[in-house]
């Protein structure tokens, strides 16, 4: 009885394992482009092994029990067949896994800043303003203020001042700011009257003060949003919003107007005075810009972006959520 016994343990233990490469060989994996492909079932080596070495040992142990091997036999091969399938499942669901951990982006992402998302182009553009303004627009200021008489700069400053009291006006009416209106008409007829064209200023003393209206704070009352932050070559700091409303602002100038209809060398002479005036009362402020920060550009942004809002709501511009988070 001993011999058959044996034989029928061994030919259970062959077939074990003709059973066993059949189903290995037989399995379709998918591929990494989402085919079917007939190869090998077999993807962790180690743990086929393992289960080998788990069969072999049921099967040495079979022998040595007598009758009862062949189902203990069976058993083994299937709990070794489950092992590996088991474990191939397990390395598929790993590969098919999320491509961020916790299903989070990396954290190595740029932070964009929403008032100023072209940030990069912008310090460009203020990087050749300020080797422009090194190189030629402050000397000229410095100069213009050397050369020029204090009572001469004054009167010439009056005078482009009553001029922009025409733009002031137009915003006002469009803004329904009727009494603002009145005022700087009446600072216009005024100045320009008994302040002899605009070279004195009667009208601050009569208590008309000066006021500043353009287009783009128009479109800010209206509810247009300043958009982004924008950095212009020459002109500076600037929006999405002051950008558009510049076509509007240059067609009420009465310099850029008047510009036109005189004779060509004057037009230029005009504005380019004009234009060192402007840059010779910011001289008193290059030092504060200079020791206000360490980045001079966010500085600039943020003194910029402040006082548009202070302009466009009459110094009563409403809390930001921002504002709301440090109270």
């Amino acid at each position: 009885m001993t011999i058959p016994v044996r034989l029928s343990t061994l030919s259970v233990l062959l077939l074990g394992f003709l059973l066993n490469g059949c189903a290995s060989t037989g399995k379709s994996t998918p591929a990494a482009d989402g085919t079917v492909s007939k190869t090998s079932a077999v993807k962790n080596p180690s743990t086929d092994s393992n289960a080998a070495k788990t069969l072999g040992t049921s099967a040495g142990s079979s022998l040595s029990t007598g009758a009862g091997a062949p189902e203990k036999l069976a058993s083994a091969e299937l709990a070794a067949v489950d092992s590996v399938t088991f474990n191939r499942k397990s390395d598929a669901s790993t590969n098919n896994g999320p491509v961020f951990k916790n299903a989070e982006p990396p954290s190595s992402y740029p932070t964009v800043n929403k008032k100023d998302p072209w940030e990069s182009m912008n310090r460009s553009i203020f990087w050749f303003n300020e080797k422009l303004d090194d190189n030629l627009l402050r000397p000229v200021a410095k100069s213009y203020r050397y050369v020029m008489p204090d009572p001469l700069e004054v009167a010439i400053r009056n005078v482009f001042s009553n001029m922009n009291e025409i733009p002031v006006t137009f915003n006002n009416i469009l803004q329904l700011k009727f009494n603002n209106a009145l005022q700087s008409s009446g600072r216009l007829l005024v100045n320009t009257t008994a302040g002899l064209g605009g070279i004195l200023d009667v009208a601050s003393k009569l208590g008309l003060e000066k006021q500043n209206e353009d287009f783009g704070q128009t479109l800010g009352f209206y509810g247009v949003s300043p958009g982004p932050y924008l950095v212009l070559p020459l002109l500076g700091p600037s929006s999405a919003r002051d950008l558009g409303g510049l076509p509007i602002d240059l067609a009420t100038d009465p310099v850029a107007v008047g510009s036109w209809f005189v004779a060509p060398f004057i037009g230029p002479v005009v504005s380019a005075t004009r234009f060192a005036d402007m840059r010779a009362r910011l001289l008193e402020n290059d030092k504060t810009f200079e020791d206000a920060s360490l980045d001079k550009y966010e500085f600039m942004r943020e003194a910029y972006l402040q006082r548009r809002q202070h302009l466009v709501y009459d110094g009563n511009p409403p809390k930001s959520n921002e504002d709301e988070e440090t109270e």
